[in-house]
């Protein structure tokens, strides 16, 4: 081996693998079942540092809040435990249907605290429009006393994926991170196990006719409007004008002007790199840029039926108008 290829493979060992697999077309081949499964998040806290060892990994997975909950809930039932008070909270699920990861996100080879590389201290460079929205939005995360449907996340009415796990930026979830990418010449399905959304990506011959490829700047569709191009082995997707409701809830907030930018890159048979940038200058005081890995995950993708129809809005909203009564009596 080459001197020069000596110092590649020490600087980069992630990088030493066989030529990705090939679709028909020649292009680097995307299609399977991805899964960004993982305890690693968006963002990380103040202080902490992008990158840790192996030790240091194992142990913030450890002391993990979510994960010893599901620990103490998998475990055997006490019965002498008392019913939760009457008006309180029991959550939405138990330890059965959470399936967050056990690990951090492992990218380059490196164990990583967030997916957020740039601004370095792996926090969101908001704006003050931007610190407005998302206070604005976890006011709203908090009240149950929803108007009516359309008061309600999109979430909560089976409209796009919670916790931003369907894009763009692709997020991980508390449970159903996977994802199945289906490829063709012209184009590029993107299924999202969680609420079960689809992002179509037609693929365009270059850069400049995929940027004037964007459907009409009046529709505001979920997931946003995107098309894609090649820069060698790596899928290269645009999106914009998100829909408003979307880009108002998070936990990537996004304003009518703002562009998403992910690649596709296939590193090896088990491993995509994923990265995104977004530009938006009414939110974020600069762009900023994130990476993941998604890796190979389960043959198959089932539907994911949300809330079975949406049977249970009637059951919230009801619950609501209780509250507001029984407020109302006793303000009497």
């Amino acid at each position: 081996m080459k001197p020069s290829l000596v110092l590649v493979a020490l600087a980069a060992p992630w990088l030493i693998a066989a030529a990705p697999p090939r679709a028909a077309d020649g292009h680097a081949d995307l299609s399977g079942v991805w899964t960004n499964a993982s305890v690693t998040h968006l963002t990380r806290a103040p202080g902490v540092k992008l990158t840790v060892s192996a030790a240091e990994a194992e142990a913030i997975v450890k002391h993990d809040g979510l994960l010893s909950h599901l620990d103490e809930d998998s475990g055997p039932s006490n019965m002498t435990d008392k019913p939760p008070p009457a008006g309180g909270d029991p959550g939405g699920y138990n330890a059965f249907w959470m399936d967050p990861g056990r690990t951090l996100g492992l990218v380059k080879g490196q164990h990583r605290t967030s997916w957020i590389v740039d601004p370095a201290d792996g926090r969101l460079p908001l704006s003050a429009a931007g610190r407005q929205l998302i206070a604005a939005s976890n006011a709203a995360h908090q009240t149950d006393a929803a108007a009516g449907p359309e008061a309600l996340m999109p979430w909560d009415r089976c409209l796009i994926s919670s916790r931003g796990s369907g894009g763009p930026g692709m997020l991980n979830n508390i449970y159903n991170s996977n994802y199945q990418i289906v490829q063709t010449p012209g184009s590029v399905a993107i299924i999202v196990e969680m609420i079960h959304d689809v992002r179509t990506v037609p693929i365009f011959a270059s850069k400049a006719a995929a940027q004037v490829g964007h459907g009409p700047a009046v529709l505001h569709p979920w997931l946003g409007d995107s098309t894609g191009w090649w820069e060698g082995d790596a899928l290269v997707v645009e999106t914009l004008d998100v829909n408003p409701e979307q880009g108002r809830t998070g936990p990537i907030f996004l304003s009518p002007q703002a562009r998403v930018t992910e690649r596709f890159t296939r590193v090896s048979d088990k491993q995509i790199l994923y990265e995104f940038q977004v530009e938006d200058p009414a939110y974020y005081s600069q762009a900023w840029r994130a990476e993941m890995s998604l890796n190979a995950g389960p043959k198959q993708l089932y539907e994911y039926a949300c809330h079975e129809g949406n049977y249970a809005l009637p059951g919230i909203l009801a619950g609501a108008r209780k509250e507001q009564t029984a407020a109302g009596a006793a303000s009497r």
